[in-house]
């Protein structure tokens, strides 16, 4: 802790390592076994969990960039084995989201330079490469990978498994176990690579698969296509995450490219 500002009310816990020049404030909780390198900066109100590592010049748990923020007490909640690298910044929450919180969740990486800003929800495995935004209240489900450079509008729900390519802008959901890409964003098919890595079975890919072709290829719109998925195709685990996340979607999901056949 030599050459850094930590308040002596901030809960640190065993084996905690502070690297010079840090500033850690008063309302700050810090697990075990956690590494906190150079320049790093925590603000008021975050709680950090065990065995996390946060580089150099980082800045968590700054005031939301948010004009409804009126400076009321809100939070930033970090999980276990996150890590967090150069010059990333988190947010705290607002009260005027009514969740007052922003949350990353266990075993996520933040690339050098992601932005979180306030309210967002990020699960578990969740990985952000380099130069990302993440606008406010936006909500990322566990095992999500956002490609480098690219931009995500407030409120915007990327699905669990979701793979998307580099350097992408886009305002609309993402529904799980999907890869997506090109300009402007698009639904590319399954996330196969991902999803094997991580164990799911071929029937279960393939019953991704189903229900997509429903969705995408139909020939019917979104409602239209759920309706049909759920009457015709058998239930399953898959089946239920897929049409539960189109059910709950406020912003709508990204449009199918129908000429990537072609394309290919």
């Amino acid at each position: 802790m030599e050459n850094s500002i930590v308040h002596p009310k901030a809960k640190i816990g065993k084996n905690v390592v502070i690297s010079p020049f840090c500033c850690i404030a008063e309302h700050v909780e810090i697990g075990d076994n956690c590494w906190i390198g150079p320049n790093v900066t925590i603000n008021d109100y975050v709680k950090i969990g065990n065995n996390c590592k946060i580089f150099n010049g980082a800045i968590i748990g700054a005031i939301p960039q948010d004009l409804k923020y009126k400076g009321e007490e809100s939070y930033v909640e970090i999980g276990n084995n996150v890590m967090i690298r150069e010059y990333c910044t988190v947010s705290r929450g607002t009260a005027a989201s009514g969740k007052n919180k922003t949350i990353i969740g266990d075993n996520c990486f933040l690339m050098a330079y992601v932005h979180v800003a306030h309210d967002c929800r990020l699960g578990h495995n969740v990985i952000l490469v380099s130069y990302t935004g993440l606008a406010g209240e936006t909500d990322v489900d566990d095992w999500a990978i956002v490609g480098g450079n690219s931009s995500v509008h407030q409120f915007t729900h990327i699905g669990c498994h979701a793979m998307i390519s580099g350097a992408s802008a886009f305002s609309k959901d993402v529904p799980p176990y999907s890869i997506v890409g090109k300009r402007p964003l698009v639904f590319r098919g399954v996330n196969i690579v991902g999803l094997r890595r991580r164990g799911f079975t071929l029937e279960q890919i393939d019953r991704i698969r189903d229900v997509y072709r429903v969705i995408y290829q139909s020939g019917l719109n979104v409602t239209e296509a759920c309706k049909k998925a759920q009457a015709e195709l058998p239930d399953s685990e898959e089946k239920k995450t897929i049409l539960d996340f189109i059910a709950a979607s406020k912003r709508g999901i990204i449009r199918y490219d129908s000429h990537q056949d072609e394309d290919e």
